[in-house]
């Protein structure tokens, strides 16, 4: 067993509120990607004490004011008594790997109150928005008791769209004043969200963005009202767009309502366990491919590789009957 703090200690006490022991875990979770025995062991810790937090993402492009709208809900979720947890994908610094933005900066109101903890996670090279940590430290603050977790992505385009499979609720931010922001988003995070919030709403155009997203979401269905993921898949959810303007907390009252709302849905229509069990099959299948990766490096300096490589550049070999052959080598 790898040396280092015991873990079913840190888990009891981060089950009791204690922030210095969820900052611990999650430190394991997120910098000892490469100790296979280390994260077992806090996967194993964790693993009786989650799935009862909320888990909520927040997606869209950068500038619509994400960090923003997140403190703004720490703020509400609060004042209605919940414990809140913030996991915020920030850049990585290309120099240190860490992340450029730091959490106590971007949300420094919260910081002091005992019901929340905020953690910034560095993306390290990981696209789709998030950072290869992400699924472990949302299960260490799922298991520490806190009812809502929000998980704030980079700013992302039309493919990095990852959250979708964390969440229990996804959602995607749009701004007014940013040119022909649907057209750019419609073909990746446009179809993941369910709902949608207009922010900096006091904008010139913000009644023209709110209604080309409405005609945008009524394109999925054959009634022409809004429909989302849920109800493409036989639920009967239909995404809202809420428009707000968070540095001033103009909205987000009714965004919350939202929230809730879909969170009723999930409960009742059995959406919830449903997400939560293909979040479950990603995050073995993600387990299972860095496995894979890491007995290639393995080998990678060892002459198989090479020479395979050297065969397919002089077309003796094609890639695909290339790739059989390091398989075996792997013992595959």
């Amino acid at each position: 067993m790898a040396s280092g703090p015991d873990v079913a200690e840190l888990v009891e006490r981060a089950r009791t509120g204690e922030p210095l022991a969820v900052s611990r875990l999650i430190s394991l979770v997120d910098t000892d990607r490469g100790r296979h025995e280390r994260l077992r062991e806090v996967a194993a810790a964790l693993a009786p004490h989650t799935g009862h937090a909320h888990v909520v993402g927040l997606t869209g492009p950068p500038g619509v004011g994400k960090s923003t709208t997140t403190s703004a809900l720490v703020a509400a979720l609060r004042r209605q008594g919940r414990r809140v947890g913030v996991l915020a994908v920030d850049p990585s610094s290309p120099f240190s790997g860490g992340a450029l933005l730091g959490d106590r900066v971007r949300m420094a109101e919260h910081a002091t109150d005992d019901g929340v903890f905020i953690r910034s996670l560095a993306t390290r090279g990981h696209l789709g928005g998030l950072s290869w940590s992400t699924p472990q430290a949302l299960r260490v603050l799922d298991a520490a008791g806190f009812d809502t977790v929000l998980v704030e992505t980079v700013g992302v385009g039309q493919s990095e769209i990852d959250v979708v499979g964390l969440a229990d609720t996804t959602v995607v931010l749009l701004a007014p004043g940013m040119g022909d922001g649907i057209q750019a988003v419609k073909a990746g995070i446009l179809e993941i969200g369910d709902l949608f919030v207009v922010n900096k709403a006091d904008r010139d155009g913000a009644a023209q963005t709110v209604r080309d997203l409405r005609h945008m979401l009524s394109l999925g269905r054959e009634d022409g009202l809004p429909g989302g993921a849920g109800e493409r898949a036989g639920g009967c959810w239909r995404p809202v767009v809420v428009r707000t303007v968070a540095a001033r907390n103009e909205g987000i009252d009714e965004l919350v309502a939202e929230l809730d709302r879909h969170r009723a849905w999930l409960d009742e229509s059995g959406g919830r366990e449903r997400r939560r069990r293909a979040r479950a099959a990603a995050e073995i299948e993600a387990i299972a491919v860095e496995r894979v990766r890491a007995r290639y490096g393995e080998i990678r300096g060892r002459s198989a590789l090479p020479e395979l490589a050297a065969r397919v550049a002089a077309g003796e070999l094609d890639p695909y009957a290339a790739a059989d052959e390091l398989e075996r080598a792997v013992g595959m």
